[in-house]
């Protein structure tokens, strides 16, 4: 008999909310540097970081025998993820933290449209809705035409979309590898593809900037880590919507600590965003759901 654990809301919840605190104040973080650091090196530095916390991955990824494709598709993940990490660094630095916490949430969108295009996964008329309603959002926080737009904000853009389509290639390889292997050659590839950028424009870093991005490689990590405890205690459906909250605390962090003005379209923008992906994230749990639980003709474990 297949037994299924139970749900426990309350500590999903708590989580989630430890999650997004941990995911603010690494962009806080990167933030307060102020682009002391160019993007790229700075990105480097934090990956490179975070390689300590490979040792427990180690013996999974060398036990994995990896075809010719598999590291193609390994090397594909690292140069797109190194491209959006970049991007990401750099709009810290010339955006506000509502607007990159804002427009960090598109990548599920991106996701759920590449998947449908070249995954050939269905795109319901729903589903399709909440996309349209996410992109709609996108545009209040961009405002086109009403305002100009800055490198920052085509910098997130493309960090959406890069970050996206490294998740399909995580999904793609998911079929044949477990989580440890696929993070673990992610920091490796990813720390490897962003070296030559970091040389490139390499500047002598103080020991404070040094010390802030091991902070910063140390948070992230508890990030993802207290990311995946909310989602082994309860379904998406009720963790999804607390990540709300990430824009909440980013503009309260921007407006107290950066001196940067409330701006309602981000935040109008942001909610769309949100709730479009929380719609989206409950409909996948769903189908999921569905396609463990055996049908009529099915045998049941």
């Amino acid at each position: 008999m297949q037994t299924t654990k139970p749900s426990r809301p309350l500590a999903g919840i708590l989580w989630m909310v430890v999650t997004g605190l941990l995911f603010v104040l690494v962009t806080a973080i990167v933030k307060s540097m102020d682009g002391r650091l160019p993007a790229a090196q700075a990105a480097f530095l934090r990956y490179l970081f975070g390689l300590v916390f490979l040792v427990p991955m180690l013996p999974s990824m060398m036990r994995v025998r990896l075809l010719a494709k598999d590291w193609w598709l390994f090397g594909l993940r690292g140069l797109t993820h190194s491209v959006g990490v970049i991007l990401w660094f750099f709009a810290m630095s010339q955006i506000t933290l509502a607007e990159v916490s804002a427009m960090n949430y598109l990548s599920p969108v991106y996701v759920t449209l590449g998947a449908a295009a070249f995954l050939g996964e269905k795109l319901a008329v729903r589903r399709l809705a909440a996309v349209g309603v996410a992109l709609i959002g996108m545009l209040v926080i961009l405002r086109p035409g009403l305002r100009v737009l800055e490198a920052g904000h085509y910098a997130m853009i493309g960090t959406a979309i890069l970050f996206a389509v490294s998740y399909l290639v995580a999904k793609r390889m998911s079929e044949r590898f477990g989580p440890a292997v696929i993070v673990g050659f992610l920091s490796v590839t990813v720390t490897i593809g962003l070296a030559p950028f970091a040389l490139s424009v390499w500047v002598t870093p103080s020991w404070a900037d040094l010390g802030l991005l091991a902070i910063l490689a140390c948070l992230a990590t508890g990030g993802h880590y207290t990311m995946t405890l909310a989602f082994a205690a309860a379904p998406v459906a009720v963790t999804q919507p607390v990540t709300y909250l990430q824009l909440v605390w980013a503009v309260l962090l921007g407006a107290v600590f950066f001196d940067e003005a409330l701006d309602i379209y981000v935040i109008l923008g942001g909610s769309m965003i949100i709730g479009a992906v929380s719609f989206i994230a409950w409909r996948e749990a769903a189908a999921k759901r569905r396609q463990v639980t055996p049908g009529v003709h099915e045998p049941k474990v």
